[in-house]
């Protein structure tokens, strides 16, 4: 096998053992097996580590220059419309938007899929609330029948994916409105 080709496979399992995409026994056992026994070759641990730095790099700049860009260009979007429609489903589908970035980063960086989780529903409740109070703002059961919707996809949500924190704001919204309905009586 060429040198060349022998690098790009040394490059790519050293990023695989990295990135945890298999377990490191697999990674060492592959390793001495392509570097016939001699994994220990500073020059091919450098080339590996430079291409996985590269690789890391890539991802970086892309997604620093990706997010502001659009969300300066949701912004100057938001602030320049009239129709209440629109911005409402500008507003979805940054939620969504926020649900498959949950789901996508979930199993690369724990630390932000909550914060995607979160927002992507308050989003979606600020969503809902805003086009209650502006098309029913004299009806009350409307504005209570949507939150109460909100909180029962948060309840199943919780439930379904094994998130703690969905399934307690959602029980607790439940229990909140239906109190408060109560009371209201």
């Amino acid at each position: 096998m060429s040198n060349q080709k022998k690098q790009i496979i040394l490059n790519e399992i050293t990023f695989w053992k990295k990135n945890k995409l298999l377990p490191d026994h697999y990674c060492d056992f592959l390793l001495t097996l392509y570097t016939e026994g001699n994994n220990e070759n500073e020059e091919l641990k450098g080339n590996a580590s430079q291409a996985i730095k590269v690789k890391e790099k890539r991802k970086n700049i892309s997604l620093y220059l990706i997010v502001p860009v659009v969300a300066i260009f949701l912004v100057v979007l938001l602030f320049t419309l009239n129709s209440v429609w629109l911005i409402a489903a500008i507003a979805g589908a940054v939620a969504i938007a926020c649900l498959v970035g949950a789901f996508y980063f979930a199993k690369k960086n724990q630390l932000l899929t909550p914060i995607l989780h979160v927002s992507a529903a308050l989003l979606f409740l600020a969503v809902s609330v805003q086009i209650c109070l502006t098309y029913y703002p004299e009806n009350n059961a409307v504005l209570y029948g949507a939150l109460a919707a909100n909180c029962v996809m948060w309840l199943v949500s919780g439930l379904k994916l094994k998130i703690s924190y969905f399934t307690v704001s959602g029980g607790l919204g439940i229990v909140a409105i239906v109190v408060f309905g109560f009371v209201k009586m």
